[in-house]
């Protein structure tokens, strides 16, 4: 995976806002009304944040009539899982490079 799009992943978990629409998201789909209401934000830092989420590909949007429905992005998920797996470093016996 490319560096850009998991720095906007991990960009995209890096504030208290938006790890709250992730927590209110998690039982299903949402509409933008209901997250305003369970948040203390206005409808535009709501549409900030569900653009940064959606654009790191972790959250997706559906529009009906006048209001915008998010989920939670399985596949993205599962994507910055697996680059997570990736840094896990291997238990390997590996001799020091450094001299002491």
């Amino acid at each position: 995976m490319e560096n850009k799009k998991m720095a906007a992943m991990f960009k995209a978990f890096g504030d208290e806002n938006r790890i709250q629409i992730l927590q209110l998201l998690k039982d299903g789909e949402k509409c933008a009304c209901h997250l305003l209401e369970g948040m203390k934000i206005t409808q535009p830092t709501l549409s900030h944040h569900m653009k940064l989420l959606c654009d790191a590909g972790i959250v997706t949007g559906r529009k009906e009539g006048k209001w915008m429905h998010y989920s939670i992005s399985e596949k993205g998920l599962r994507e910055m899982e697996e680059y997570l797996a990736q840094l896990i470093p291997e238990k390997k016996s590996e001799k020091s490079c450094c001299k002491k």
